[in-house]
């Protein structure tokens, strides 16, 4: 066996085991209460911190750390996800993703106008739904939640997505 077969069966047990983790403790508590959801933070496209989502993918995705937030009231992680097409083109969403439940919400979508409109009746998703998806699961291994947890601090989560690249 060569070393990249190795590290590539590795790497998908790693991805499993993450998955088993959040499966094992994510369970909804019932005294839980969204917090009154902030509006979408200003963004800026030129400090993004960008995250690998899929060696296929065909966007660049990144946050820019100044429009992160940790909720410790609710334990939900938001954030603006900014993805960027090889032609410029850019999609931007105003996302939370509640670490202990394995779950996000997308609460707002940037216009081309420069407006934000709100996600009408959004809701809590899996990160583990698919392609819709894909971006804050990635989002989440690669620094937003700590198995079932938010990081400590905006710093680490910063910290943890730079050294992923």
């Amino acid at each position: 066996m060569t070393s990249k077969q190795t590290s590539v069966i590795l790497g998908a047990l790693l991805i499993g085991l993450t998955g088993t983790v959040w499966a094992q403790r994510a369970v909804d508590n019932p005294d839980w209460k969204e917090i009154e959801v902030p509006p979408p933070p200003a963004f800026d496209v030129s400090k993004l911190v960008t995250f690998d989502v899929s060696p296929s993918a065909s966007l660049v995705y990144g946050v820019d750390p100044a429009a992160l937030r940790i909720s410790r009231s609710d334990g939900v992680v938001r954030y603006v996800m900014v993805a960027t097409s090889a032609s410029g083109a850019t999609n931007v969403m105003y996302e939370g993703i509640r670490c202990a439940t394995a779950e996000f919400k997308t609460y707002a979508r940037y216009s081309p106008d420069g407006q934000w409109r709100a996600v009408a009746n959004a809701e809590w998703r899996s990160l583990f739904s698919g392609a819709a998806s894909r971006h804050a699961l990635q989002f989440a291994k690669a620094g937003a939640c700590e198995n079932a947890a938010p990081p400590s601090s905006v710093p680490e989560i910063i910290s943890r997505l730079k050294g992923q690249n």
